[in-house]
């Protein structure tokens, strides 16, 4: 009876543990003046703008590239470094959860997302 108990309590710390550090390895939400502070650290940064073209013509954040959602899955894994950092920019935040979510599944560790996106972003922009 005490050997069972024993790997039950076991196997209940790994799971617990295993679960713990999923959920904190997770995509980071951020708001627009983190996001500002990290494009004024230095550090690498890829920001990417996944709304369709031609919004993404009439106003962007600065230094970010675009890859449209409609071809993004197929993309972001051959285009996007795992060293870098990654920051997701949508229309409202929810096309950059999925992205990221793909990416952190795929082990880049620095990922975000801009919480509410453009719609949220008060910061600088740059247009084609």
């Amino acid at each position: 009876m005490k050997k069972s108990l024993c790997i039950s309590a076991a196997v209940m710390a790994f799971v617990v543990f295993t679960f713990q550090l999923a959920f904190s390895a997770g995509l980071n939400r951020i708001d627009g003046d983190e996001l500002r502070k990290m494009m004024k650290d230095g550090g690498q940064i890829t920001i990417v703008d996944v709304r369709e073209p031609e919004l993404f013509a009439k106003g962007h954040i600065p230094g970010a590239i675009n890859i449209p959602y409609d071809g993004a899955h197929s993309r972001i894994l051959k285009e996007l470094s795992p060293k870098d950092r990654i920051v997701f920019v949508c229309h409202g935040g929810p096309m950059g959860d999925e992205l990221g979510d793909i990416l952190i599944k795929n082990g880049y560790a620095s990922v975000y997302n801009l919480k509410g996106g453009m719609r949220h972003w008060s910061g600088p922009f740059s247009v084609k």
